[in-house]
């Protein structure tokens, strides 16, 4: 492991012969993982500059607008963790200092070397956890293998949310070609506003994956990225229950990099996916974004804790997990990145460093 300054960030890096990964030392975020191939970093990169999130001052950084969460955007890179909370805080915990998307995505994390790889750890106050993930890339592998251990350090259980914020950018994103295959089944618009219910998916509105009812009567296929100049919105997709694994692919036909997450389905039954497509005017958006968020997690839909616990339920699946009082949960995932002709409908990890690609 070795430390760096990536896009004026402090950061730790490992890498081998294939890969290279770059995360950042405050919040955390797995800004790169790079295929030396092809030079291609499929995460999104902001077309803002990026600042450490302990810096923003509302009073001196208008330029990230004026929302709760502009703190998160200032510094949002690539992966993030959202948690305990996906979504906005309630207004209670807002004015009790609580962020959007919870604190772990802008505390300073503690980073150390270990075997092949890389540990950052950090202590959220408020929310009186304890969170730590492993990240290992073994010497001639192209799949990386994430650890993760949260630690509810209260004497009271209490619902979460814990979500991989994951969110795929250009120039890897392209509107009208890039690929997406997802492991999902029932599917819902999001019921409550966002972005101002701007956008052509139809408010609340069930289906199957992956074709989603549009305002006008029609559909988007969300197997490939939009070719509208504009548009935008959230889903949330229920990872199929018939699978012990659940996974999502990313595929470029330009470059034809493969790029992919693979988790145990019970872990995170869901995927969240954000289309962000030129529609946000306020800064820091400017008109200027462009992303895909394959955000896979316990809960469905970015809202407020009370909101999750109020939801209960979705298609018969849980939407948020329990972390009982001062106990540790586990959980384990891969990410690979890959060249391919085309982009195959399946993949299967062996839980090591290991991924069967299936056409």
């Amino acid at each position: 492991m070795i430390t760096l300054t990536y896009r004026e960030r402090q950061a730790i890096r490992i890498e081998n012969e294939s890969v290279r990964v770059t995360a950042t030392v405050e919040g955390g975020h797995i800004a790169e993982v790079l295929h030396k191939g092809t030079s291609v970093n499929p995460l999104w990169m902001p077309p803002w500059p990026s600042i450490e999130p302990t810096r923003y001052d509302p009073a001196k950084h208008a330029e990230y607008g004026g929302s709760n969460e502009s703190q998160l955007l200032s510094g949002i890179l690539g992966h993030n963790i959202c948690l305990d909370t996906f979504g906005a805080p309630s207004p209670e915990e807002a004015a009790a200092g609580m962020p959007v998307h919870g604190e772990a995505p802008v505390v300073p994390y503690e980073v150390s070397a270990i075997p092949h790889g890389m540990c950052l750890a950090a202590t959220l106050a408020r929310a009186q956890l304890r969170f730590e993930r492993r990240i290992r890339l073994a010497p001639g592998s192209a799949v990386l293998l994430f650890s993760e251990t949260l630690e509810n350090l209260s004497p009271s259980d209490r619902p979460i949310a814990w979500t991989q914020h994951v969110t795929i950018g250009p120039p890897f994103l392209e509107p009208g070609r890039t690929e997406f295959r997802v492991s999902a089944t029932r599917s819902k618009v999001i019921d409550s506003e966002f972005n101002g219910n701007r956008g052509m998916q139809r408010f609340a509105a069930e289906f199957d994956w992956p074709f989603c009812p549009r305002k006008d009567g029609g559909q988007y296929d969300f197997r490939v990225f939009t070719e509208e100049p504009v548009s935008g919105g959230f889903t949330a997709h229920l990872m199929d229950p018939a699978g012990e694994q659940a996974y999502f692919l990313a595929w470029s036909p330009a470059s034809k990099v493969l790029f992919g997450y693979v988790w145990r389905r019970e872990d995170f039954p869901w995927l969240a996916r954000w289309e962000e497509n030129h529609l946000r005017t306020q800064p820091p958006w400017n008109g200027q974004g462009l992303a895909c968020g394959m955000e896979f997690g316990v809960s469905p839909m970015v809202e407020s804790r009370t909101h999750m616990v109020a939801r209960g339920t979705m298609f018969e699946a849980p939407c948020s997990r329990w972390a009982p009082a001062r106990t540790r949960l586990e959980v384990r995932y891969c990410v690979f990145i890959t060249t391919s002709d085309s982009i195959p409908e399946s993949v299967v990890w062996d839980g090591g460093n290991q991924v069967q690609i299936l056409a």
